[in-house]
């Protein structure tokens, strides 16, 4: 074991040791994550971003599938979903598929890239499918930590088939040992760990004070007690101004003088992280004058952003005219706000290598492997919804692990830009503090209880019992064992309740309504009561789009939209949202958290606008949303959609309604799958 760690489930010595594979040589803990698979055993990899995880991946699908296996490869996000399906298909190996909710290509193909949520519905609604599959590799793992989605990751480990063998790839998290130990009480079988904190491009962090320049951060005993930090506008020296916000009770720090050295030492390309999609913006503009390329950098870039602009079709507008100028400045920004063309677009030039300086959100840094020279944190600090808090170390780490190119570079540089009301315990503890365990967060949806139900009965307590939840507290004092214990089943009951009393369960058998609740997910309430309540037969095609854009929006503080024509749904407006708060209402009751969220026709104008046929720049000139959040809640729309249109396959009438309003959304900017289509490499 690395590390002077040790485990008890180790290949035997005996079997062939891989030093090279596919024109690498391997690192030992390569070496010993592919002995392991090679014994046929189920692998849980922690290592450092950046530092090869996805070979041993790569590893395991190449002889899964020489094996006459199919392999699944699970990605937490949609869009690293999409970057791994073309990774993949760039290999000309095999063929592969993928699933996401927004695109399926090929799903029987022998590899099948999907979102974890997604394999998490196949196991209840295709189990028997997957006779056939030989490995699963589930890509950040520790995602199981995430408050919201971490579930979904627990439940596709308690109920992955004994036959499936795994592969988790985790990023460095401090109970690793912990984490093996319950998927081998899960699995009922050992498990190899393989753990490395070993970077093949080592890092070097700096804390950098604006006005003072950048010190080593490990040998920064005190924070100066008097720093004048410059606030606003980032353009190169002597550009610097007012303005600039992104954080209450006062303007972003600039960094226009550690851009300024990156700039003269050589140490592009960097990438920045902000977080707020406005910051990044700004930053990138007020970067913009840096003229970080040369007269046949600028060709080259220019040449390459027509290429890509021409294969994926993008069209001409504003947007796309000022990304085309930073770039041809060496310069661009990326976040979740972008069309997801225009984020493939300034993925594929930051690829290149000719983009010298990229301002991002986080989003960037979750496995995506595309590194840089150096990486700048424009704070330490982000706002979490109520206060700005320290970043936590793991968060740290991930997004630091981009900088330092293998085969470039000799080392990583990180800075961090100091705020004045930072404190050095805070910032020293994200950069070289302990990463954070990875903690339960099991919570049963009403469609996963349901699936239970329906393939347990009785023993859907079991899905708990098996739980890293129960396994945490299970090493605890009797007294907060029991009482975790209590919560947990209370907290089950709470919704087998509501279940009952709405009609979906009659004891442990299904009734027609958790029939069809059990295969759709996340908004599985608020469309079955819709569509039992008898709205959906009232509604026209245009409206049925409206009412569910309402159910899967969710609207950020700062957006404003056109009001829709009340005319538009009338009367049944009030009626949806009287079907869906009744839920609610009985939900708070009962103590059930997380509630149902309400009905929010705030995006209805957009919708119906599209449904029509507006253009995308007619449809976003009714509202100041950003163009990705418009793309998201149309595609998840359709989504929906597609659930619906399978559960209700009986109702002819119902199924054929669902399907025309599928085809008249999904179409030039949101037609996910024609994008993934463009930039399939094999086309």
């Amino acid at each position: 074991m690395l590390n002077g760690q040790s485990s008890p489930s180790q290949p035997s010595s005996d079997l062939p040791d891989v030093t090279h594979w596919r024109g690498y040589t391997l690192s030992p803990f390569q070496r010993e994550a592919v002995r392991a698979i090679g014994a046929g055993q189920d692998v849980l990899l922690s290592a450092p971003t950046g530092s090869g995880k996805t070979l041993v991946a790569e590893y395991a699908i190449e002889a899964c599938i020489a094996a006459g296996k199919r392999a699944i490869y699970t990605a937490p996000i949609k869009a690293l979903s999409n970057q791994k399906f073309r990774d993949f298909r760039a290999l000309k190996s095999f063929d592969v598929g993928i699933m996401t909710g927004d695109v399926t290509l090929r799903p029987n193909a022998p590899l099948l890239i999907m979102t974890t949520e997604i394999f998490r519905n196949s196991l209840f609604e295709r189990g028997e499918e997957l006779d056939d599959l030989g490995w699963i590799v589930f890509d950040e793992i520790h995602y199981m930590d995430d408050l919201e989605r971490g579930t979904v990751w627990e439940e596709s480990l308690i109920f992955l088939p004994k036959n499936v063998r795994l592969l988790a790839l985790s990023a460095t998290v401090s109970n690793l040992g912990q984490f093996c130990e319950w998927i081998e009480q899960v699995r009922s079988r050992p498990v190899a760990r393989v753990e490395s904190k070993e970077r093949p491009v080592p890092l070097v962090h700096f804390l950098h004070f604006p006005g003072l320049g950048p010190k080593r951060a490990d040998r920064v005993k005190q924070l100066p007690t008097a720093t004048h930090a410059p606030r606003g506008r980032d353009g190169p020296r002597g550009r610097r101004g007012g303005g600039g916000g992104g954080r209450p009770g006062g303007g972003r720090v600039s960094a226009v003088d550690l851009l300024d050295r990156l700039e003269q030492q050589d140490q592009l390309p960097a990438l920045f992280f902000c977080f707020s999609r406005r910051e990044v913006e700004q930053r990138a503009r007020e970067n913009a004058r840096r003229r970080l390329l040369d007269d046949e950098q600028r060709r080259r870039i220019e040449k390459l952003f027509d290429e890509i602009s021409d294969r994926f079709e993008i069209k001409a507008d504003a947007a796309l005219d000022e990304l085309r100028a930073l770039a041809l400045a060496g310069v661009s920004f990326h976040h979740a706000g972008l069309l997801p063309l225009h984020k493939e677009l300034v993925e594929r030039l930051f690829t290149s290598g000719l983009l010298r300086l990229l301002f991002t959100t986080e989003t960037f840094a979750l496995g995506i492997n595309m590194p840089a020279r150096s990486v700048v944190f424009g704070s330490l600090r982000k706002f979490d919804g109520v206060n700005f808090d320290r970043l936590m170390t793991r968060e740290y780490q991930q997004m630091a692990g981009r900088a330092g190119r293998l085969g470039l570079d000799d080392q990583g540089l990180v800075y961090s830009i100091v705020d004045p009301r930072d404190r050095l315990a805070d910032l020293q503890r994200t950069i070289f503090g302990n990463v954070e365990p990875i903690r339960s967060r099991f919570n049963l949806s009403y469609s996963t209880i349901l699936n239970l139900r329906d393939h347990l009965g009785d023993r859907l307590w079991e899905a708990w019992e098996r739980s890293f939840n129960n396994f945490q507290w299970s090493r605890m004092p009797k007294k907060k064992r029991e009482q975790n214990e209590q919560k947990q089943r209370a907290a089950i009951a709470r919704r087998l309740q509501l279940l009952e009393e709405f009609g979906y369960l009659n004891g442990t058998e299904l009734q027609q309504k958790g029939q069809f609740a059990r295969k759709i997910n996340g908004y599985e309430l608020p469309a079955v009561e819709l569509i039992d309540s008898g709205l959906f037969r009232a509604l026209d095609d245009e409206q049925i789009a409206v009412v569910l854009s309402s159910i899967v929006f969710e609207e950020r503080r700062s957006d404003l939209f056109k009001p829709i024509d009340p005319r538009l749904l009338g009367p049944l407006r009030a009626d949806a949202i009287r079907i869906v708060d009744r839920v609610i209402e009985r939900e708070l009751a009962l103590g059930i958290h997380p509630q149902t969220r309400s009905l929010d026709f705030a995006i209805a104008g957009v919708i119906s606008a599209w449904w029509r046929g507006a253009s995308f720049d007619d449809v976003s000139e009714l509202t100041n949303a950003s163009h990705g959040d418009l793309v998201r809640t149309l595609r998840l729309v359709i989504q929906l959609l597609k659930q619906m249109r399978k559960v209700y396959g009986h109702d002819r009438a119902l199924a054929e309604q669902f399907e025309r309003v599928h085809v008249g959304l999904s179409r030039d900017e949101i037609d996910a799958q024609r994008q993934l289509e463009l930039g399939d490499p094999k086309n």
